[in-house]
């Protein structure tokens, strides 16, 4: 066990404190996690635990403390909700009640690999496994780097309390996760899933970066044998992660990650999948990830540590953890140059949009800003009507500043670098979900090849109308190339022209929101026309 004690220790405002486990390796974070009764271990060696009855972040209890100068650039809504400092004073003082006179983990680590833009952070709780959810996810510090290590933001998990005055308080239940921006704090109390720790602070660098010029993203990356770096961003259910694990080149990232004057980036040292129906042979890097010092959240496991990835009895959103030192293709600094492609990733339901299209520099902008997907909403009762989904910059839950801020930094950047954008449909093709069929893997492969390998760009290209769309007439790899124009794949022709008309109308309608910004440059002119 290490002797080292934090630096800083009496600034926790913690009284009474028992003993302090300082950055426990694996082996010793494993060994508290057994004797403590906190986790069971699977028959791959991994370390399994339960999150209560959070299986899942709570949005809805998610608060700033509404003060200068940070309340002058949040954009406040039902995204970022304030919280008078006088009710965050409470809850703190109860946060740090709950944490005095215990043994307590505190585990240091970095967010963001690049050096000009990472963050030391400082995590106290006084659960085992929640330190090792730390030590997964974020970036670990090498021992020299401890013994000088000054925390630039603190967050107090003191997940065993709840706010039993919430009511009087004016808040959205007894569950509270709040940042003091100007302090430099988030505590954490009611709900004890690990999510809200690695995703409060992507918040935090969604908040700090912009204001350095930089652009916090909600994506993954790679990069190629030539250093070509590719950003895949999309929602969930658009193949992100599948399409950004490619053999030929290394993972820089798969979730979070920054672009700054030195390229791009990831916030993390680790990885956090979900595991519901997980198949060794369609995603066999997640699977062979989780050995000895992975983490599972919530799985259903038999007597031998035998788990059941099909069982979603306790959730559907079952995970794991793990150190991407576990991707065996990963970039070791965890950073590359700028990028030379941006992929936007879709799943459209609604079966009008192309395999793949090039964006100019204003449609990614407004392409980010939509962050469209169509889910299937019910298909167990049968409904088949997709649902249009609409997330600001692929992770509008993580946004303090208003959308466009982000959307405008990626402008920026993309004129600057002289970065090639592309919007991908891995959805329907030859009508909506029920009629048509679901874009084939191979197809998709194929035109994220033609994207990497630049063939893409020797391609005679047309127009979709009403989206202004570039869309390739041909592209080597796809099985038939009439798929590359959606209306071909459309035995009614009118039906289709009523669909595009459809969805371009659900994509101008979600825009209105930004009609009030007066911002220089027009968003929606570079969107779908009616």
């Amino acid at each position: 066990m290490s002797t080292r004690t934090p630096n800083g220790l009496d600034k926790l405002g913690l009284k009474d404190i028992k003993e302090v486990y300082y950055n426990l390796s694996y082996d010793e974070l494993q060994a508290h996690e057994i004797n403590r009764g906190e986790c069971k271990i699977s028959t791959s060696g991994t370390a399994m635990c339960d999150t209560g009855i959070f299986t899942g972040r709570s949005p809805k209890d998610k608060y700033f403390v509404d003060q200068p100068p940070s309340n002058q650039h949040i954009a406040w809504g039902d995204v970022n909700r304030p919280i008078k400092k006088e009710i965050y004073e409470e809850l703190l003082d109860l946060t740090l009640t709950q944490l005095s006179g215990k043994n307590i983990y505190v585990m240091d680590v970095f967010a963001g690999a690049s050096e000009a833009s990472k963050r030391s952070i400082r995590f106290v709780t006084e659960v085992a496994w929640q330190a090792h959810f730390v030590k997964n996810m974020f970036i670990r510090p090498t021992e020299e780097e401890l013994e000088n290590f000054e925390p630039d933001f603190t967050v107090y998990n003191a997940c065993k309390t709840v706010d039993e005055k919430y009511k009087e308080h004016g808040l959205n239940s007894d569950v509270f996760v709040v940042f003091n921006i100007e302090d430099n704090v988030s505590i954490i109390g009611g709900t004890w899933y690990g999510g809200e720790m690695k995703k409060g602070i992507f918040s935090m660098m969604n908040y700090w970066l912009p204001l350095e010029g930089k652009l916090p993203m909600h994506c993954s990356a790679n990069v190629g044998k030539e250093g070509d770096v590719c950003l895949f961003f999309g929602l969930s259910g658009t193949g992100k992660t599948t399409l950004s694990t490619d053999p030929n080149r290394a993972l820089i990232g798969d979730d979070e990650h920054g672009w700054d004057d030195n390229g791009v980036f990831n916030f993390e040292g680790g990885c956090y999948a979900k595991v519901i129906n997980l198949d060794p042979r369609s995603e066999p890097e997640i699977y062979g990830a989780i050995t000895k010092d992975a983490l599972l959240e919530n799985v259903v496991a038999d007597e031998t540590g035998n788990v059941d990835y099909a069982d979603g009895s306790k959730t559907e959103n079952t995970r794991v953890s793990y150190p991407i030192e576990h991707i065996k293709n990963h970039k070791p600094d965890l950073q590359a140059g700028h990028p030379k492609n941006i992929i936007f990733l879709t799943a459209d339901a609604f079966g009008v949009l192309p395999p793949v299209s090039k964006l100019t520099k204003e449609q990614a902008m407004y392409y980010f800003l939509s962050g469209y997907t169509a889910k299937v909403a019910g298909t167990e009762r049968g409904i088949t009507e997709p649902v249009a989904t609409f997330s600001a910059c692929f992770g509008e839950a993580f946004l303090p500043l208003h959308p466009t801020v982000y959307a405008e930094l990626l402008g920026k950047k993309i004129d600057e670098h002289n970065v090639n954008v592309y919007l991908v449909n891995t959805g329907w093709t030859g009508g909506p979900y029920g009629i048509g069929k679901r874009m084939s893997i191979k197809d998709t492969r194929a035109c994220i090849d033609g994207i990497l390998n630049g063939s893409i760009n020797d391609a005679e290209f047309e127009t979709l109308p009403t989206f202004d769309l570039q869309i390739p007439k041909v592209l080597e790899g796809v099985k038939d190339n009439n798929v590359l124009n959606p209306r071909n794949t459309w035995e009614d022709k009118a039906e289709y022209d009523a669909s595009l008309a459809k969805l371009a109308a659900m994509f101008i309608e979600n825009f209105k929101r930004y009609d009030d910004k007066g911002r220089e440059f027009d968003f929606a002119s570079a969107g779908p026309q009616l």
